[in-house]
């Protein structure tokens, strides 16, 4: 079936479900003809539905780019507001056609459609056999891949993951981490360095944001991990900041805070590098190896129990790391009684304490007082022992 002739069909299954024809935004009558040779898609969604006020702008906008690029495309708003002043207060943002506002057509178009929950975009297809079809619910699609998921359908879908997988296993940093007109990433004061700089070291994808307290506190352990390789392991590491900031401005203060490279804030690959990666939350930390390819996809835990000994982050370092922390364990006694404080210390294992004898930073191994916060390195006490 060609394209003209399957979006005939596309009019006999609205008519079909009851649509006699539809409206403009300036509210002219548009005959169900209108849009024949064109790819259609239902929108359903509501002005009381935030997800859907928040996800129309974007498809406006991709409506628009596809437009002007020539793409033969049209959407069909189907109202699921409780009144028609909501419905056209709904409308008169969108550039597409609607449905008159009539609840029991657009229950009988629910129903027909299978829609569950708005915000739904339902692109219209011909079935394998040739029959009136319909894709599913793409807009999470339209979400994650933007102007680039036209024609919205399940091939493109694959196509698009399939494109995903290549820049996630490529080993290429420039594929991953740049684009067609970027090259580079930049530091907290702007300046623009080479992501070719970055080859053969080990690189840290760090996604994270300003407004996020958990961020904020692993910035500060990383920052610590990242200087002390600094200097143990000269340009052995870098990290690249991918921002899930809401604004610039939050963009700026994050990066203000921070040592390392990042994407810049107005690049659609920070979008992109959390939708390959599948980041579900944040602090997140992966790791590249010296190839390109992920070594690590939780590099927070790692950074987090070991800190720069880990480098070069690798499960066998890891180990190593392990191994050599439980074999200094079993040569401490599991409790001391020190002279410098009243209570029995216990042995214990923490990401990082302050020695209450000399005052440093340290992390693991600990003799500290279950009473009250007192904690000694184990070498602060080793005469006592």
């Amino acid at each position: 079936m060609e394209g003209g002739e399957e979006v005939k069909e596309h009019v006999k299954m609205l008519q079909l479900a009851g649509v006699e024809s539809l409206l403009s935004n300036g509210g002219k009558e548009v005959p169900l003809s209108s849009i024949e040779g064109k790819m259609t898609c239902l929108f359903f969604s509501a002005h009381w539905c935030r997800p859907c006020r928040n996800f129309t702008p974007k498809l406006v906008q991709i409506y628009t780019m596809l437009q002007n690029t020539g793409k033969n495309i049209e959407i069909i708003f189907i109202s699921l507001d409780h009144d028609e002043t909501s419905f056209l207060n709904h409308f008169k943002s969108m550039p597409w056609l609607t449905l008159p506002f009539n609840t029991s057509l657009r229950r009988n178009l629910c129903s027909h459609f299978g829609i569950e929950h708005i915000p739904a975009l339902i692109p219209l297809s011909e079935t394998p056999s040739g029959g009136l079809g319909f894709e599913d619910d793409v807009v999470k699609l339209v979400e994650e891949y933007g102007v680039d998921a036209y024609p919205f359908s399940a091939k493109r879908r694959g196509e698009l993951e399939a494109m995903d997988d290549a820049r996630r296993q490529g080993g290429k940093l420039q594929e991953l981490l740049g684009c067609k007109d970027r090259d580079y990433v930049i530091s907290a004061d702007g300046i623009k360095i080479s992501i070719a700089h970055l080859t053969g070291k080990t690189v840290g994808l760090y996604f994270g944001a300003h407004w996020c307290p958990p961020c904020r506190a692993f910035t500060k352990q990383l920052i610590e991990a990242y200087n002390e390789l600094k200097i143990l392991r000269p340009g052995s590491f870098e990290v690249i900041f991918i921002s899930i900031d809401r604004s610039k401005e939050e963009f700026q203060a994050s990066l203000s805070a921070m040592p390392w490279l990042a994407i810049p804030y107005s690049d659609t690959a920070r979008q992109e590098l959390t939708r390959i990666f599948a980041i579900k939350g944040i602090p997140a930390l992966l790791i590249l190896g010296l190839d390109g390819k992920v070594l690590k996809t939780d590099g927070r835990t790692t950074i987090s129990a070991y800190g720069a000994t880990a480098f070069p982050f690798t499960e066998s370092r890891v180990s190593e790391v392990d191994e050599a922390l439980r074999k200094e364990g079993n040569k401490l006694p599991r409790q001391v009684n020190d002279p410098r404080h009243s209570h029995d210390l216990e042995l214990d294992m923490a990401k990082a304490y302050v020695c209450d004898e000399c005052l440093q930073k340290g992390r693991h191994w600990v003799f500290s007082c279950k009473q009250c916060n007192f904690d000694l390195h184990p070498s602060c006490v080793e005469e006592s022992i």
